[in-house]
């Protein structure tokens, strides 16, 4: 799987680079046909939401496949992406493999 990761407004992070690597890595394992991903961390400067945003596109067979999310730290934000991504990849599974 190609993982692109994009910093967009801000400087690139390796800690952040390896703990999305490692959670995409394992995504991958569980749905060998994700062919890539696109992540991209923003930071949103405003007093109404929480500013580290996250949001990831997956590649794979179908409609695309994305979430975003927005939290106080980077690391719940790609928690929270990736939760909303596998949700996505489950119902995916399901409705894929059973037609055949």
């Amino acid at each position: 799987m190609t993982i692109n990761i994009q910093y967009v407004r801000m400087s690139t992070s390796e800690a952040m680079n390896e703990y999305v690597t490692a959670k995409l890595n394992k995504l991958a394992k569980k749905y060998d046909w994700i062919i890539g991903a696109e992540v991209h961390f923003e930071v949103e400067h405003n007093a109404k939401t929480k500013g580290k945003i996250c949001k990831m596109e997956l590649s794979a067979p179908g409609p695309r496949i994305f979430a975003t999310s927005n939290e106080a730290n980077y690391e719940d934000a790609v928690k929270h992406t990736i939760k909303d991504l596998e949700k996505q990849l489950e119902k995916r599974k399901h409705t894929t493999f059973q037609q055949h």
